[in-house]
């Protein structure tokens, strides 16, 4: 094991920088040199942390908890103050807030970086290397260079890091002391579980999409008339300022944002009322405001985090390829799903959720690039195990798990047949959250995990 840098002291493989201050949080930066493939030694991309702790607590000895971040594909949040599960695990932890690999100053994988890969074959070559089996393989690289003698850690694991943390109880479970999981229960069947994720995906966005226009019906027009408009355009929809194109379906994309967090409702029903611009000279063509062009773009936000849109439906293969499996999935639910007929046929359009389609390699400029390679990890087949079922079943790390009840991200009932299978885990099961639990209640959500596993509350 390498010499810790933590005292400030630069080491090949670790260089840690200062303390630094925002709001009632001290910070410490961290950047680790690691192999792009562990069976490797080169090449090497660096992989950041960024150690917090509460203001005069940088010299205390406390226990490390490795935050996880959702995804795939998409760097820790970066604290600007004390807050919400930030603010209750630093009450007793040295918080670890790791930017997985290709995300945020972790050798990221932008659209311009990635253009620096010449061919599809050798980027896929590439992105095999950036899911969970290695972002568990950068943690505990980590671990055993920032914790005091190699000691284990608690992790806390947010959507796809759930997906991360039943990969670590896999395979590196001497690692951890606690594991805590928020919407994160994967499906940890062979072959791929896409096809399973996403029927039960369709379905809850049915009810989703029901809630909604029944929260706002008046958004039942305003939708049906978009859509009406972009498929009446020349090229079967308006360009986008990036140089993509908005399509129906593109729009219906909205419900990845809008469907499935609590305020989404509300946010996606204010969008739409800014949907047009206003006709102020009589006789002008009516056309969607560049508001909402700019609004859309934000709310997809592709062309800064393309990893997930790439690897998004790796994420559920173990030895067998996904084949563009949310694609299959919908045409079976197309009668519903299908934007143009549903606005024709004067009835509500219906938004789809978290799934990735090939046509997004056409219409989202910052994917174009990538669409052979999108196609080429699509047809995958040889990808390496995520979960060892064996090892779940005998699990002895202490395991805390919310389950939300109405996530439409992370299924329920999925969710729960994994739970059956990690041995000793205690479920959480709730509907007051939805799957963003921990960035909207966040220090209720840890605290009552933290009791969970503490005695606090005890399982009789």
């Amino acid at each position: 094991m390498a010499t810790s840098a933590v005292d400030g002291n630069s080491t090949p493989d670790h260089v840690a920088g200062g303390w630094y201050s925002v709001p009632d949080l001290r910070l410490r930066d961290h950047r680790f040199n690691i192999p792009l493939d562990y069976s490797l030694d080169h090449p090497k991309i660096t992989v950041f942390a960024r150690e917090v702790v509460a203001v005069g607590k940088e010299e205390q000895s406390l226990p490390y908890l490795l935050y996880l971040q959702g995804g795939p594909g998409f760097e820790c949040a970066r604290p600007t103050e004390a807050g919400g599960w930030m603010s209750r695990a630093c009450e007793e932890y040295r918080v670890v807030l790791m930017d997985q690999r290709g995300t945020g100053l972790s050798t990221p994988l932008t659209p311009s970086s990635m253009s620096q890969v010449k061919s599809a074959e050798d980027l896929v070559n590439y992105l095999r290397h950036f899911r969970a089996d290695n972002i568990v393989h950068d943690a505990e690289f980590i671990r055993k260079r920032l914790v005091p003698d190699a000691g284990p850690w608690t992790i806390l694991g947010q959507s796809f890091g759930g997906f991360c943390a039943v990969t670590y109880l896999s395979f590196a479970p001497k690692g951890l002391k606690q594991a805590l999981i928020t919407g994160g229960l994967p499906p940890i069947g062979k072959g791929c579980t896409a096809d399973a994720v996403y029927k039960a995906g369709f379905e809850a966005l049915v009810h989703q999409n029901e809630k909604f226009y029944k929260r706002f019906p008046q958004d039942i027009e305003i939708v049906r008339d978009v859509v009406n408009y972009l498929a009446e355009s020349e090229g079967g929809g308006v360009p986008l300022p990036s140089g993509g194109i908005l399509t129906p379906r593109g729009l219906q994309l909205l419900g990845l944002s809008g469907l499935g967090s609590s305020t989404g409702f509300e946010r996606l029903h204010y969008l739409f009322e800014r949907a047009w611009d206003p006709v102020i000279v009589q006789g002008a063509k009516r056309r969607i405001s560049d508001y909402f062009l700019n609004a859309y773009e934000r709310w997809i936000a592709f062309d800064a985090n393309p990893l997930y849109a790439l690897l998004h439906e790796s994420i559920y293969c173990q030895g067998a390829s996904s084949l563009w499996s949310a694609q299959k999935i919908r045409a079976e639910n197309e009668n519903k799903f299908d934007a143009i007929e549903a606005a024709k046929g004067g009835r509500p359009v219906l938004f789809t959720g978290e799934m990735i389609f090939p046509w997004l390699f056409d219409e989202v400029h910052a994917l174009r690039p990538f669409k052979d390679a999108a196609q080429l990890l699509a047809e995958k087949k040889d990808w390496p195990s995520l979960y060892d079922i064996a090892a779940l079943n005998d699990n002895k790390v202490p395991v805390a798990a919310a389950v939300y009840y109405e996530d439409m991200y992370v299924n329920f009932n999925l969710s729960m047949e994994t739970a059956s299978q990690i041995a000793g885990i205690r479920p959480w099961i709730t509907n007051e959250y939805m799957h963003s639990g921990l960035r909207d209640a966040g220090s209720r959500v840890l605290d009552h995990l933290l009791a969970m596993l503490n005695g606090k509350k005890p399982l009789f």
